[in-house]
């Protein structure tokens, strides 16, 4: 495997970690009783806006990790350039990945509208940002295997 691909592999992993404790975190804490949607609105704003960083702050960790683990591994540098061939993987993914999210954020907005409770549309967002990373990686991980 290329150091892309087993970047991608050690970014979808985390990905996929971090969501699950942060889901179990979220859940756990959810305050069943909160009725008025004023609430929860701002639980569920609270809870989006705390996994932003926190998966930020993630994956940088992961990351220098990573690079850290490969380098001892392999006694070789992580790659100081991209090529194009790099840069279109790269724009292939994040199109996937845009596409992908833009359905969850529509099909959040018809929660809405098929009136079901506002925290539907909340959870629907989160698991939409998810599944959008999850389609990145896994175009740039597809894409470095066949080529473009």
């Amino acid at each position: 495997m290329s150091y892309q691909e087993k970047k991608n592999v050690v970014s979808l992993f985390s990905t996929i970690l971090i969501f699950s404790f942060y889901c179990l975190y979220v859940f756990q804490t959810y305050p069943e009783a909160v009725q008025e949607s004023a609430e929860t609105f701002r639980f569920w704003a609270s809870v989006i806006l705390i996994l932003i960083p926190v998966s930020i702050a993630a994956k940088i960790i992961i990351t220098i990790v990573f690079n850290i683990i490969y380098r001892i591994t392999t006694n070789e540098k992580e790659p100081s350039f991209t090529d194009e061939l790099d840069k279109l993987i790269e724009l292939k993914a994040s199109r996937n990945s845009h596409y992908v999210f833009i359905l969850g954020f529509v099909l959040s907005m018809g929660s809405l509208v098929l009136n079901m409770p506002p925290y539907a549309m909340f959870i629907i967002l989160i698991f939409s940002g998810l599944v959008s990373e999850v389609v990145g990686v896994i175009t740039q991980l597809y894409l470095y295997r066949r080529g473009v």
